[in-house]
C-alpha cells in the first residue's frame, strides 16, 4: 500500500505537470492570438542608423499603423542597410521581397529619378512645402516614374538644405560670375555637377565615403551637395568653412513593393498612405531645426558659417536654372519644360 508520503509526492509530481502544460497551452494561445492579430506583416527597410531622425520617422510611421489598424498591420523596421544598400534594397521592391523602404532613389533604372535632386528648384522650407506637396507636381511625376518599374511611391523625407563646406574661403559665393577658387567634390550625378558649375565651381566627382579624406589630404578643397548634419558629423574635423547657399536639398523617398500594395485593403492603403505623409510634413519642419542646430555646432566648432537671405541667394537660383537645359539629354526635353514651368525663378 501507499504510504501518505508516497501519495503526496505523487500528487505534487502531478500538479506540477499539470502547471507545466497549462503554461505551455498559455503560451500557445498567446503565440496564436498575436499571429490572427497582425494579419499582414510588412518588412520596413531603412538606410540610417538606430538613432537617426529618419528612423525614427520610420517608428512613427510603424506605431501609427498599428494603431489606426488596430494591430492588425505590423511594420517591422531594418534600420542601417540591414537589408542591403538602396540600390538593392530598390531592387527587392520590385520582386516584392521587400515591402517598404525609406531610402535615396537610384537612378540606375530610369535617369529621370534623379529629377527630384536638380538644383536650384527651391532655396527655403517654405519653397519646400509647395514643391513636395502630397499631391504636387513632382509627387506625381515621381509616382508615374516609380509605377512603371512596380514600386509605389508615399512620400519625400527632407534631411535639409545643401550648402558647401571648405577649407579656405570660397571668393564671392553669391556671385556666380565668379571662379570660386576650390575644387569642390560633388557626387556621380549630372544634376549636382551641373548646378555647382553652373555656381562657379571646379568640381570633381568622388564617392561620399572618401569625402574627408579627400578634404583632409587636399585631393579636394570642398565639398558640395550635404546638409549642415552630414558636413558637421563627417567634417567638422577637416573643414574651416561652412556657405549655406540652399541651391539644393538632401532627401529619401518612402516607397512600397507594388506587389505588396495591390494585396492591401483600399482601407490599409490609406492608412499607410496618411501616416507617411503625416511624417513626411513633420521632416521638413525638423529639417529646419536641425540646420539650424548644426550650423550652431559649427560656430562652436571654430568653423566660420554663413547665411543669406532668399534675395542673396537669387542670382545662385537664376544661375542653375539657366544650367537646367543641359539635363534634357538625360531627363529629356518635355519632362524640363515642364518643371521649368513649376519651378524656374520667376522675373520681377
Amino acid at each position: 500500500k501507499e504510504t501518505k508520503l508516497e501519495r503526496r509526492a505523487c500528487i505534487m509530481k502531478s500538479t506540477k505537470k499539470f502547471a507545466l502544460v497549462l503554461a505551455a497551452m498559455m503560451i500557445l494561445v498567446a503565440m496564436a492570438s498575436a499571429a490572427s492579430a497582425a494579419e499582414v506583416t510588412l518588412r520596413f527597410a531603412g538606410q540610417f542608423p538606430p538613432d537617426h531622425t529618419a528612423t525614427g520617422f520610420m517608428k512613427e510611421v510603424a506605431k501609427e499603423v498599428a494603431a489606426k489598424s488596430n494591430g492588425r498591420i505590423d511594420i517591422k523596421i531594418f534600420p542601417a542597410n540591414q537589408l542591403g544598400d538602396y540600390t538593392l534594397v530598390y531592387e527587392e521592391l520590385i520582386r516584392g521581397t521587400i515591402d517598404m523602404a525609406l531610402i535615396s532613389v537610384p537612378s540606375q533604372f530610369d535617369p529621370r529619378m534623379e529629377l527630384v535632386y536638380i538644383n536650384g528648384f527651391v532655396t527655403g522650407y517654405d519653397g519646400i512645402k509647395k514643391a513636395f506637396k502630397p499631391n504636387g507636381w513632382m509627387a506625381k511625376k515621381m509616382d508615374e516614374f516609380h509605377t512603371r518599374l512596380g514600386v509605389k511611391f508615399l512620400g519625400f523625407n527632407v534631411e535639409g538644405m545643401i550648402g558647401i563646406g571648405s577649407t579656405k574661403p570660397v571668393r564671392d559665393p553669391l556671385n556666380p560670375a565668379v571662379n570660386k577658387g576650390v575644387l569642390t567634390r560633388v557626387p556621380f550625378m549630372d544634376v549636382y555637377k551641373t548646378g555647382v558649375e553652373a555656381m562657379g565651381y571646379k568640381t570633381i566627382s568622388l564617392p561620399y565615403a572618401d569625402i574627408f579624406q579627400a578634404m583632409q589630404t587636399g585631393v579636394c578643397d570642398a565639398v558640395s551637395s550635404i546638409p549642415p548634419a552630414l558636413a558637421y558629423t563627417v567634417l567638422k574635423d577637416a573643414m574651416k568653412y561652412w556657405y549655406q547657399t540652399n541651391y539644393s536639398l538632401e532627401n529619401e523617398s518612402y516607397l512600397m513593393s507594388q506587389k505588396t500594395w495591390g494585396k492591401l485593403k483600399a482601407a490599409d492603403q490609406k492608412i499607410i498612405f496618411d501616416a507617411v505623409t503625416k511624417v513626411a510634413a513633420k521632416s521638413i519642419d525638423q529639417a529646419k531645426k536641425d540646420d539650424a542646430r548644426y550650423m550652431d555646432l559649427m560656430r562652436k566648432k571654430g568653423i566660420k558659417v554663413y547665411t543669406y537671405t532668399d534675395k542673396e541667394l537669387a542670382p545662385i537660383q537664376a544661375a542653375i536654372s539657366k544650367s537646367w537645359v543641359k539635363l534634357e539629354a538625360n531627363m529629356g526635353k518635355d519632362l524640363m519644360d515642364e518643371f521649368r514651368k513649376q519651378f524656374a525663378p520667376k522675373s520681377k
